[in-house]
Formats: structure tokens, sequence, C-alpha cells
């Protein structure tokens, strides 16, 4: 018996949506292998920034990056409105994940302490989860949006902005903790507990939350030529205000002793280990715009250095720099001014991190070059914290659950730098 028209009609389409249906259900949802954020150098306070799409209806919310900051923290004083933010109510799961012990556990919303570190002001604030939407990336360009809807941080004052570069409202924590946003990220997309940042001091760097690979211009593959160091955990926090028995959130490594143009430093690297009150050692910071050392290593790196580059006329210092050269008389190459080259030795002689002109110089003013390390004082918190201009256009890659880091010494080796991901264009 022949159909009729519009029952025929009627059948196709009933198959149709069957199919689309099915085909729905049978296609998994996209879950990215890894995110990627962009990040620019303020020129004015030399601090790194970032920003994030949160809330609903969603805002871009900047951010400073705090390489060792314990989690995300948003001033919500100041016009937070959302409809999806929820606040983690006492002896919720959420303020047990994040070790919670705030006393008093005020309006029924448990805390955390959060610190602007810039400032090194600290206070308490209310812990809360909300909607974040992030760039996912395969490594060498960005590709579809993905969101966290329950991205948990701590809503803190608007007096914490103050030191912060213009329009920040909060900090993007990457440190050592569950509630950083690279432990957040991995564990939101079960991707591995890694991240990498490529900072510039110009251009737009990029920090990678998975793994690699990670694809500078012109198609320059950097994982794979990474070297490995050990992170060594901090058992004391290292934070202004922190809970008795919290370690630190920051990112140390083992540096056994400084060579300058391949000779030893003469140091007293007792100051480069850790003690059980934790003080001394050695760890990485984007806080810190330059390299800061502990009082005896900085007389010893200066006077070393200046005995390697005799031959070049020295001019007075330059705050907050010691030693002063007229340009002139130095030479440039790939990697920045040709000056000594400074390395920091870690596990063994064979593996250390090679510091180049570009990264050991600062240019303070038309014709003047300062060696970029600052005098940290007597007796500090640790001894060497390697700090923002010495990491510029290197790609260091924290492998959380392997505890330890990769890094790749001067991009400008390779023919690319830092401000060379591709963001035009997307997968």
């Amino acid at each position: 018996m022949a159909l009729h028209f519009p029952y025929t009609l009627f059948l196709i389409s009933c198959l149709l949506s069957f199919c689309i249906t099915l085909s729905q259900a049978q296609q998994p949802s996209f879950r990215p292998k890894a995110l990627v954020l962009p990040v620019s150098k303020d020129p004015s306070s030399l601090q790194y920034l970032t920003h994030i799409n949160q809330r609903t209806p969603q805002i871009p919310v900047k951010l400073t990056l705090d390489l060792g900051g314990r989690f995300l923290w948003i001033d919500c004083e100041q016009n937070y409105a959302s409809s999806s933010y929820t606040p983690s109510r006492c002896e919720s799961s959420q303020c047990n994940r994040a070790n919670s012990k705030k006393p008093g556990c005020y309006n029924n919303t448990c805390g955390l302490l959060l610190e602007n570190t810039f400032t090194q002001t600290g206070t308490s604030g209310d812990l809360g989860h909300d909607l974040v939407s992030i760039q996912s990336t395969d490594g060498s360009k960005p590709g579809r949006i993905v969101k966290v809807p329950n991205l948990l941080f701590t809503c803190g004052a608007t007096f914490l902005l103050d030191g912060l570069a213009k329009g920040v409202k909060g900090m993007a924590g990457l440190g050592r903790t569950i509630l950083s946003l690279p432990s957040q990220f991995s564990a939101a997309f079960n991707f591995p507990r890694k991240f990498a940042i490529c900072l510039s001091d110009s251009g737009k760097g990029v920090v990678f939350f998975g793994d690699g690979p990670y694809v500078m211009l012109p198609n320059v593959e950097i994982s794979k030529s990474l070297i490995y160091t050990p992170l060594i955990i901090n058992k004391v926090s290292t934070a202004s205000a922190a809970f008795a028995g919290e370690p630190s959130s920051d990112y140390f490594i083992g540096v056994n002793s400084i060579k300058i143009n391949n000779k030893v430093v003469p140091l007293n690297t007792t100051l480069l280990k850790i003690n059980k009150e934790g003080l001394g050692g050695t760890k990485i910071s984007t806080v810190q715009p330059y390299t800061v050392l502990e009082t005896s290593i900085h007389k010893a790196v200066v006077t070393t250095f200046a005995k390697e580059l005799s031959g070049v006329p020295r001019v007075a210092g330059v705050g907050p720099f010691e030693l002063c050269y007229n340009s002139v008389g130095i030479g440039s190459t790939r990697v920045g001014p040709a000056v000594p080259q400074i390395d920091l030795v870690l596990q063994s002689s064979n593996v250390y991190w090679r510091i180049f002109g570009a990264n050991s110089m600062v240019q303070v003013k038309s014709g003047v070059l300062c060696l970029g390390f600052v005098d940290g004082g007597v007796n500090p918190r640790t001894a060497i914290v390697i700090g923002g201009h010495q990491v510029e256009d290197n790609l260091l890659q924290f492998d959380l659950a392997a505890s330890r880091l990769g890094f790749s010494s001067s991009l400008l080796s390779r023919q690319t730098t830092c401000s060379n991901f591709n963001f035009t264009s997307t997968a």
C-alpha cells in the first residue's frame, strides 16, 4: 500500500530526528587537553597581568598573575554581581577541600586567609564559587571556549587592590595548592597536573594549563627540549598571612652553586638550603620584577661579574641596581648584551639554568645597562628569589604530579620569544 505524502514526510522527519539525537548521544562532550591565557606586562608596576571571564552574565576580570599565589582572589566589595555565584557554606565539601580554618565561620560562609603579595598585606575572605570560561588550546593556537561552572575563589576586600596595576580586580594564584588555578583546571577537565608560563617584557606572553606541545612561531616546539630539575617543598609557609603548619605554596628549586663565565662564585652555600624554620633556598616569583639575593650572595655575584667584565667602563649605580655600565662598551648578541653568562647550577654540574645578557642586564636609561640583581638584605626569608626579568622569554613548565620544573633557558637562542604564541587564529 502506498504511503500518503504527508505521512512519508512525517516518517522521514522522525527518522532524521532520531538519527540526530542518536548522533548527539554518541558524540562525547568536548574535553580540552589544555587551556591558555594571554599575559601582558604592565610597564609602570612591572606586574604580569591576565584576565578570566567570570560570572553570569560573563565579564572579563583583570588580574595580576602570582606564580606562588595560593588561589584566585577577587574584590567582591565593588560591583560584584552574578546570578551563578554561590558561597561555600560551613562544613561543606568545598570548605573541607580548602582546609578552611577561619574562626567562627561568619554568616555561615567559610573563609581563607588571602594576601596581596606585592604589598604583603593580608586579611580574611569568604570562599565561594562561580562560573568561569577560558580558551582551550592544541598547544599552537587557541581553540574553543570551555566553561568551569564552579571554580572556587575567595572574595577579598577592596583595600587589598592597593599597589596592584590599574584596573586589576584581584590576583590569579598559580601556586602549589589544591585551590590554585592549575589544580582546579586539571581537576575540571582531567588533564595532567602541569602548567607552563612564558613571560614577555613588551609583547603578549602566555600561560598554558595542561601538557605540551607548547608551540611558538615560527613553529618552534619548546617542550621537547626542556631541562628538568626537582621542585622542592618548603614545609613552612612563606606567605605573610598563613595558618600554622601550612606549607609554602611557592615553587622552590635546588640551586647548589652559581657560576659566572664558568667560574664558581664564592658564597655561603648553607644559605642555599631550606632550614627547619623554612628560611633560605631558592624560589621563582612573578611578584619580584628582578632577582633578589641575600646580601652576601649579592656582593659575591656583583664582585665576580665586575671582575669578568672589567674591560667595560662602569658608571654610577641606578637604584635598585648597584653595578652599572656604559652600554657603548658592550656588544650585542642574539641572546642580548654580550656580557658574562650566569649559571645557576642545580642538582649536578651538568644541570644548570643559564642566564644570558637579555635576562641578566637591564637598560635603565639611554646608554646605561645595569646588572639586574637586587640586594635583599641580611637574613631574608628566602636567600634567592628569581624574579620576572630573569625568566622572560624562558618557558617554565611546572609538573605538579612529578614535582619537577622543566626550563628552556632563553628562547632567543632558538630564534623565537614568549610573545610568539599564535593568539590571532583559532582552531
